[in-house]
Formats: structure tokens, sequence, C-alpha cells
């Protein structure tokens, strides 16, 4: 008799680890809250207009690879990937803007230019950021989380010291030109957290950035939600959506089901690839490992103000990936994770996937997303949202030269209370718990309960972390753990 296991939610996590799960022969069967499978990764579409709601870059093409190689699939047999070419532009101001090539060299030269002698050191800094991915996709992320001698490797022995110096800290040793510093923190935003706060070790991010590259799958990251659920449905994987779970059946200190729109559903295995927080709600307190108390004193990645929009023109001097750096970088992280305020001067990011790909937006028109990185648990209403609205195209047409308000077709936001209502997330956070050196590896949420057998958790606020990446390397994980238990 197949195994039965029950998975709360749909986002990456839980579509790898149903793969996983099935191809073992398991009976796997997915609960989504919300009417289309992939979590945050969800589509918007309208009025011609296509948008990704959710992640929009796509960095660690070989961790996608590795995922479909084990289903003896590769990602073409799916999608179509591109790479950008450049990767993006970077705005300080007006006038003044910084672009990344899709090539090591050529964005060594750009530093040069910029000061004379980083394009050296920058070439050594990716060298050291190369081997340190090396060991993190070898030795640390693929590890469950279980012990601290996960981490106690030769490799990860010989740079102790990276992981009690910061990104932050090594950047600024190196390179003195505070756009280059800036370009070289950014990528851990990623990981959700301030790059001083963040382990030097971290730096992994700047080879994914600058030599792995940054890449579009034609018709943008919906297209690997749809292929995973391809993937899993043709391993036998059940899903149902508008599935709302108000309750995980836990009988003598076992998991035996869920209750889902007030129907009691039984299994032998329940994983939850919902918001951790939130899953341990639906058990008896008893049952839960972790309290409030605990969560509230956790550091939590940003949330975000979205905003998708629909322009009746083709918007110039900006590339597919736009950031925004014209304001300070150090006021806007200290609002999301010291004061916990809405930003009075905020970066912002801009995705406009219609100057690389016809699929978003109707012919002569562009569609844009703009994000601001917000502190979590923050006042979240229409008012401020149109405000903040307002400040970025305003920053938006001074950059860029050009007008853009009157072109809006129509836009539509996502912020802080949407996070909670249609994620279930906690404090209406983003990207889960932030990577740093007191939230990293076993000192993590663990993705076996303590409490009650047969009940697993997996996503970005367990092992490995926030991010795409981390989160498909997080359902093979709890997959693994889950078929030793059985």
């Amino acid at each position: 008799m197949k195994k039965k296991i029950a998975i709360i939610g749909s986002g990456f996590s839980s579509l790898s680890a149903a793969c996983y799960l099935a191809k073992s022969g398991i009976d796997v069967t997915v609960f989504e809250k919300n009417a289309t499978i992939g979590g945050r990764a969800r589509r918007f579409s309208k009025e011609g207009f296509n948008f990704d709601m959710g992640p929009t870059w796509y960095w660690m093409p070989d961790v996608f690879e590795k995922f479909f190689n084990d289903f003896n699939k590769k990602p073409s047999d799916f999608y179509q990937l591109d790479k950008l070419a450049p990767a993006y532009k970077v705005y300080f101001g007006e006038n003044e803007e910084v672009t990344i090539s899709d090539s090591l060299d050529d964005i060594a030269n750009t530093f040069e230019s910029i000061e004379k002698g980083s394009g050296k050191k920058l070439k050594k800094f990716i060298q050291q950021a190369k081997e340190n991915y090396a060991i993190a996709i070898e030795k640390m992320v693929y590890k469950p989380g279980d012990s601290i001698f996960e981490l106690i490797s030769l490799e990860t022995a010989l740079r102790v010291n990276q992981f009690f110096s910061t990104i932050k800290g090594d950047v600024r040793k190196e390179f003195k030109d505070e756009r280059l510093r800036q370009i070289l923190e950014f990528p851990v935003l990623f990981l959700g957290a301030k790059s001083s706060n963040t382990p030097s070790f971290y730096n992994f991010m700047n080879y994914a950035d600058f030599s792995l590259g940054t890449w579009h799958p034609k018709k943008g990251m919906y297209v690997v939600v749809e292929a995973m659920i391809t993937l899993a449905q043709s391993l036998g994987v059940k899903f149902q959506t508008n599935a709302n779970v108000s309750k995980i059946i836990v009988e003598n200190g076992t998991a035996k089901g869920l209750v889902v729109n007030n129907e009691s559903l039984f299994f032998d295995v329940v994983l939850s690839g919902a918001d951790y927080h939130h899953s341990e709600t639906l058990l008896e307190e008893k049952y839960r490992v972790y309290s409030e108390k605990y969560w509230d004193k956790k550091i939590f990645a940003p949330s975000s103000l979205l905003f998708y929009v629909g322009f009746d023109k083709k918007i110039e001097n900006v590339e597919h990936h736009t950031l925004f750096f014209d304001t300070s970088f150090e006021e806007h992280a200290k609002e999301i994770y010291d004061t916990k305020q809405w930003p009075k001067e905020p970066l912002f990011y801009a995705s406009f996937p219609s100057k690389t790909d016809a699929y978003f937006a109707p012919n002569g028109k562009e569609a844009a997303t703009f994000l601001i990185p917000l502190a979590p648990g923050l006042e979240d209403n229409l008012e401020l949202r149109e405000k903040y609205f307002d400040i970025i195209i305003d920053r938006l047409e001074k950059l860029t030269g050009q007008s853009l308000k009157k072109f809006v077709l129509f836009k539509e936001s996502f912020c802080v209370a949407d996070f909670i209502a249609d994620y279930n997330s906690y404090k209406g956070n983003a990207y889960g718990l932030a990577n740093i050196l007191t939230q990293t590896a076993f000192l993590r949420p663990k993705i076996k309960s303590r409490k009650v057998q047969n009940l697993f958790f997996t996503g970005q606020l367990t092992v490995p972390g926030p991010g795409v990446p981390p989160s498909i390397i997080s359902g093979k994980i709890v997959s693994d753990k889950i078929l030793k238990s059985l």
C-alpha cells in the first residue's frame, strides 16, 4: 500500500518536494488555498499585459538544472532560457548610471573606469566568491540543518573567519567608490539581510551575479512553476486549489491528516510548505515548537510594496532589470531593520520584462513591476500606497528624462496586508527569515517537528533560506528527510 502525504501550499519548495516524493512511489496531494498553483510566484494578467507577481530574477541556473536533471529532464524541455545582456542597470542619480554587462571581463572594465585598480580587485573578490559558491553548493545548502557539525569541514574550517566578518566590511575595505560598493552589496538583499549583518561567506551571491549571470525564462518566472506542475503531474501528484487548510490533525503525538475546507482528510505524513509560523498555528498549542516570543525576536527579511503597471508607451533609458539607488542605501536599510518605519526616500527596483519579451505587453506598450522593500508589520493602506507610487514615478521620470504618469493605463498594488491575506505570511514578510549568522543552517527553524511525529516543514523560513533556488533545494532536503523517516 502506497504511503500518502499531504503538502500544504504550492510554492517552489512544495512543488520540489512533491516531485521528489512522488518519484519515490509516494501518493502525494498538494493543497493550495488560492485559485492558482505557485505560492508567491503567481502570474497576473490584465488588458493584454502579463506580470510575474513574485520573483522576477532567475539566478543560480545550475540549481534549476540540477533539479530537473534529478528527473532525467532539463529546463529546455519545458521553457526557453535567455541570458540577459546587459544583466541590469543601476541609477545613482541624474545622468549617473552604471550598466552591468553579462561578462565578468566587461564588468571589471566598468569598475576600472570608475575607480582605478578596482577591476583587478573585483576579479580577486569574485574568485573568492566562486570558491565559496562551490563550498555552499557542495557542502552546505543541501544539508538538513540538524547540527553544527554540518558546517564543520576542512573547507569551512579554513574559512571560519568568513562567518564572523561581513560582506559590508570586505567590500568597503577593497572598494572606495560608493557606487561600486552598493553594486557589490546589493545581491545579499536576495538573502533578506543587510550587508553589515551578512557573513562574508555569503559573497557567493556576487559570483552568482557576475559570473553565472542573470537569466530570463521566456514568458517569465511563472513558466518555471508550470514546468514543475507538469513534471509533478507526470509523476502522479494531485493538486487541489481553493483548498483552505484550517487544522493539522494530531493523534497521540503523530500527524494524521488535515482539515481542508471543513473536511477531515487522513494521511501518513503531513508536510507544510506554507509560512512556518502560520503552519504551527494549525496545531494545538502544546504541539507547537516555536512560541510567539520566538518569532517576534527573529530578524525577518523585508516585506515589499509592489506595483504592476501597464504603460501606453515604450519606456526609454531602462533595462529589463533596473535598480534605483539614487537615495541613501544606509537610511533605507535602517528604516527596514532598525526603526521599522515607512522609508522617507525609498530605494526601489523596477522590472520591465517587455523590453526583452513581447509576451508581457501589447505592441508599443510596456509592462512594469516596481518594488519598494519595507519593514514587515507596517501599517498598510491605499493612501500610503498612492503616496509611494507618486514618489517612485516622479523619480523615474526625472532620472530617465521622460514623461510617464499620463501614460499609465492601469496599476495594481500588493503590500503587507496582501502578503498576510494571500500567503498567511508572518507580519507580511516577503522573503522569509534573513540569512544572518544567528539564523543560518542549524540555527533556523527545523524541517522536522520535535513534538509531532510525521510532521515536516519546507520553504524560506527553514533551511537553507530565502529565494527561489534555496526553496527548490529545501524541497529536496525535506523529501530526503521524509523518505529516511519512512
